[in-house]
């Protein structure tokens, strides 16, 4: 067994993970990451980025490889283990949200601090700080789920990831929900919360204005690390005739696959 890297908060050696239809979603994945680095994971949907932060953040268990987490292996731990790992070190976002529909807006934010023994005065102070940061204070931390609009709701379950000062931040497309201005100002927000408080973020996207905001991206493709995706362009043909044209080689898709 080959030990982390001392710099690296999170570190997986050559994963491999295949759906339940046989289908591989990782194929010897190897990724490090810097404490308080944001890190996009990009690449088309179907690529094996949301598997790849679920192996990385314990929620599921690779078949094969390593996963590390300030030098623990994260890999050999039992459920309850890697589950207390998920509630006390990392926070996650899904691309849709998900809250508990009989708690207003700042009790969901709120929920994860008080699960784990925090006071509701000190929980709700908390979680007030995140929703008044990402427009969602006010008379709106008082509604319920669905008297808000979905981006509001996402904005919530944002606030709620961020909230309990996890090591690591896992954000799986955390902005799909949301129109492109509305996308924007979570993105600062989500940015700079976590280059301030030293957060490290793994952020899956399939959009490169949203990768351009991390430190570095790691690209995957068919559960693969690549170096470079180059899409072949539409022909002229194609576009003035609507029939498919032949590109040149400067039009075919090239990818360069990592070691």
């Amino acid at each position: 067994m080959e030990a982390p890297p001392d710099n690296d908060v999170l570190w997986a050696r050559a994963l491999h993970f295949t759906h339940h239809d046989g289908s591989p979603a990782l194929q010897g994945v190897s990724v490090g990451v810097r404490e308080g680095e944001i890190l996009a994971v990009s690449g088309p949907r179907g690529s094996g980025k949301t598997t790849l932060l679920r192996c990385l953040s314990g929620m599921v268990r690779p078949q094969d490889g390593e996963v590390w987490f300030n030098s623990v292996p994260v890999h050999t731990m039992g459920p309850l283990k890697r589950e207390r790992l998920r509630r006390d070190r990392f926070g996650w976002i899904d691309p849709a949200p998900v809250l508990v529909p009989e708690l207003n807006a700042w009790e969901n934010a709120a929920l994860p601090l008080m699960l784990r023994g925090t006071g509701r005065r000190r929980a709700k102070t908390a979680a007030m700080e995140w929703l008044d940061r990402l427009d969602v204070g006010g008379r709106a931390a008082r509604r319920r789920p669905h008297e808000l609009r979905q981006a509001e709701r996402q904005r919530v379950c944002i606030a709620r990831a961020l909230a309990v000062a996890p090591a690591v931040l896992f954000a799986d497309e955390p902005t799909a929900p949301l129109h492109w201005a509305d996308r924007a100002h979570v993105l600062r927000t989500l940015t700079t919360a976590a280059r301030s408080h030293g957060i490290t973020v793994l952020l899956a996207t399939s959009d490169a204005r949203t990768a351009a905001l991390a430190d570095r991206t790691v690209a995957l493709l068919d559960g693969r690390r690549v170096r470079t995706v180059h899409l072949p362009p539409v022909a002229e043909t194609a576009v003035a005739t609507g029939t498919p044209g032949t590109p040149g080689a400067e039009g075919r898709a090239a990818c360069s696959l990592s070691a």
